[in-house]
């Protein structure tokens, strides 16, 4: 572990999860297995939406050694905007300790749901330049933000949008569980244009995949890379709730690129527009964004993260 990581900053967001507010003492192990390895860690704790923004963002300029998270996806999409976001060359390193509702990136490098034990994993880890996504809501370039899992557009931005975050503070994901069977009955699969270079498409829905996993149980862009400077998106094209319904079977058994009026295509950048004036959303890392016209792209090497060793 090089020292240039020892300087650190561990932000704690203790209303993410369940037990968020009784996590102080399992962090306090967490930062003694940081300081056997050389990495001394000062705790910084969020008080609210877009605070740990900030935090990151004045962790950077500060010349911090390395950031740490403890919090879920909407946590750690607030801190890669604060890191990510900060534009004088000095690019702080990020590493993650799983909390909250649902961790995507702790799936994807393999990281133990104990937080002591991701801990430990990562001590002895290294550091990787990773490329990032950039969504721009292109009415409002003002409000783009860097998303490190998946974004998308469509039911599972009208899903974001709509969920009810006391139910969400209660039940954790099973409050999208919830909110995703309501929008079944009720939302109108409405078709949008996705164009990527030359080519067009006009779909219900698009996941836009930095990760091959998706939230929940469910992988979807799993050709997608962590490592590499490209997304693989996944559209659908009914505007049946049923249909979307019917594909459930084939997510969960892992067949879902054999059903027909499912699409998957690589690229490093995409726009949505939607092709009448009713109103279209999009979310990123499972927080909402804006209307749409959107356009996702690529950023390569935006971002430094500290990876386990046994991670590629």
């Amino acid at each position: 572990m090089t020292t240039d990581l020892r300087n650190a900053l561990l932000i704690h967001n203790p209303n993410a999860g369940s037990d968020g507010k009784k996590r102080r003492h399992v962090l306090d192990t967490a930062r003694h297995i940081f300081a056997s390895g050389g990495i001394h860690s000062e705790l910084a704790e969020t008080t609210g939406p877009g605070h740990a923004t900030e935090i990151a963002h004045r962790a950077a300029t500060e010349g911090r050694g390395l950031v740490i998270a403890c919090g879920g996806d909407g946590t750690l999409n607030e801190i890669v905007n604060g890191l990510a976001g900060h534009q004088n060359g000095h690019r702080v390193p990020l590493a993650l300790l799983p909390g909250g509702t649902a961790n995507i990136l702790a799936k994807e490098l393999d990281l133990p749901w104990d937080i002591p034990s991701a801990a430990e994993r990562l001590v002895h880890g290294t550091v990787k330049e990773i490329a990032l996504g950039l969504a721009t809501p292109l009415d409002h370039p003002e409000k783009k933000k860097y998303f490190l899992s998946v974004g998308g557009a469509g039911p599972d931005g009208m899903i974001v949008y709509s969920i009810d975050l006391d139910l969400k503070a209660r039940v954790g994901i099973l409050a999208y569980w919830w909110q995703g069977a309501r929008e079944v009955f009720r939302y109108k699969f409405q078709h949008f244009r996705i164009v990527t270079g030359d080519q067009k498409l006009d779909a219900s829905l698009v996941i836009v995949g930095r990760t091959k996993n998706y939230g929940g149980p469910f992988k979807i862009t799993t050709g997608a890379d962590l490592f590499e400077d490209q997304f693989e998106m996944m559209a659908l094209t009914t505007q049946s709730g049923l249909r979307y319904l019917s594909y459930l079977p084939s997510l969960w058994l892992g067949d879902l690129r054999e059903s027909e009026g499912v699409h998957f295509w690589k690229s490093d950048t995409l726009v949505c527009e939607p092709l009448d004036k009713n109103p279209l959303y999009a979310q990123v890392d499972g927080e909402p964004l804006a209307r749409l016209p959107v356009e996702f792209k690529i950023v390569p090497r935006a971002l430094k993260l500290l990876v386990p060793s046994e991670s590629k």
